[in-house]
């Protein structure tokens, strides 16, 4: 999404200005064009030589020096957006009053791009009624504020004023400057994390599926515009995001009733949810207590949710499921999406490193019913999510 995309980024003199190193790493990796502006004072806090490498264009920290003058006026039109991280206190209170006693503050009150700025100062700075009237000032001036996060400042405290991970700066400018929302106007389900089938009311069967791949294509679905429900099962994730209603479920059973409570009004179902194949037949209504050498209990199988939705599924609609797999992996996928009546089945390979549950990143490949299979490289679910979610859209609504 930022390939190809002019992005100025601002260092003001704060502690946080060493994560602007990664920050600039991560948008010359995306394939964006990198200029950084740095004030005086940022130098006391990170390297121009560290920055310029990794940019690859010199750092421009003075208006002029003796062999030329930068062009502020120019730098400001350059840029697709400005991006300031971390904004100090300091040159907060600047840009609210119009000041302009560095190059830096040239550049934005020239900009005629997208400004937007992630604060990081100590919490009671944060929190003084002149931080916040400033704040108000700038974002009245069309400016786009990253909130900063809670966790532990340079004073020693442990409190709000910490800027903005680099990875989620990365995401807020993707999502609201340079994403396209072909989605628009459409309804998305997706299903996340295990299934637990009760044995007694403190044992359970259920699998390792941390629901993360779900939550994943969930958010990427609606960046791309979906209105978009998320079923999610048991997890040590707690999701919540504006924009996505999370129905949450145990079983497999209630799993499959909200799939079909929700079903009929959806266009694209994705089926990410590692659901319980068998549960048992009786759940004890005590805990089971040791007293033989072996225990047997009978299980059933679980209603299958991907097929029942295939077989209501409509020539509007689009369905995709997974395929985890330890043998025979593509056979074993294209049989499921054939049985399935899906339009794509994505397979995960449990013998592929880095794939599977519990990881943060993941392996795909990708088959359609035409007969397609794209392949990738093991990346972050995140980045898988944009993967599936950029062929889903280039499949079925381009």
């Amino acid at each position: 999404m930022l390939a190809g995309k002019k992005i100025l980024v601002g260092i003001t003199g704060s502690i946080a200005a060493y994560k602007s190193v990664y920050l600039v790493r991560l948008l010359i990796k995306a394939g964006a064009e990198v200029k950084v502006i740095m004030t005086p004072s940022a130098k006391d806090f990170v390297s121009p030589l560290t920055l310029s490498t990794l940019s690859r264009n010199p750092v421009i920290i003075d208006l002029f020096d003796e062999q030329s003058w930068a062009n502020h006026v120019m730098l400001g039109r350059w840029a697709d957006i400005m991006v300031i991280a971390p904004l100090s206190c300091n040159t907060l209170a600047k840009m609210a009053n119009g000041l302009c006693d560095n190059l830096l503050l040239a550049t934005y009150l020239s900009a005629t791009c997208p400004v937007v700025v992630a604060p990081a100062m100590d919490e009671d700075m944060w929190h003084h009624p002149s931080t916040k009237a400033n704040l108000v000032i700038l974002e009245s001036f069309g400016n786009h504020i990253i909130p900063v996060e809670k966790g532990d400042l340079a004073s020693g405290l442990n409190g709000e004023g910490r800027m903005a991970e680099p990875e989620g700066i990365i995401e807020y400018i993707t999502t609201n400057f340079f994403l396209t929302r072909p989605l628009d106007g459409k309804k998305a389900l997706v299903t996340a994390g295990p299934t637990y089938e009760p044995i007694d009311p403190v044992r359970f069967i259920g699998n390792h599926s941390s629901g993360k791949m779900g939550i994943a294509i969930a958010k990427e679905l609606y960046h791309r515009g979906a209105a978009v429900t998320l079923v999610m099962g048991p997890s040590q994730y707690e999701f919540s995001a504006e924009g996505i209603a999370v129905v949450r479920v145990k079983t497999a059973d209630q799993m499959y009733k909200s799939c079909h409570d929700n079903y009929p009004e959806s266009d694209l179902t994705v089926m990410a949810a590692a659901v319980a194949d068998y549960t048992p037949v009786e759940t004890a209504d005590q805990k089971i207590k040791k007293k033989s050498d072996s225990l047997t209990i009978t299980l059933s199988k679980t209603k299958d949710i991907l097929k029942s939705l295939g077989e209501k599924k409509n020539s509007k609609q689009v369905l995709v499921g997974f395929a985890l797999e330890t043998n025979d992996e593509k056979k074993n996928a294209l049989e499921k999406l054939a049985k399935k009546n899906a339009d794509m089945i994505i397979l995960n390979s449990m013998m592929d490193a880095g794939a599977g549950f519990g990881y943060d990143t993941n392996k795909i490949t990708i088959f359609d019913k035409s007969g397609q299979e794209f392949s990738f490289d093991t990346k972050s679910k995140t980045d898988v999510a944009k993967d599936i979610v950029d062929t889903i859209i280039r499949l079925y609504y381009a």
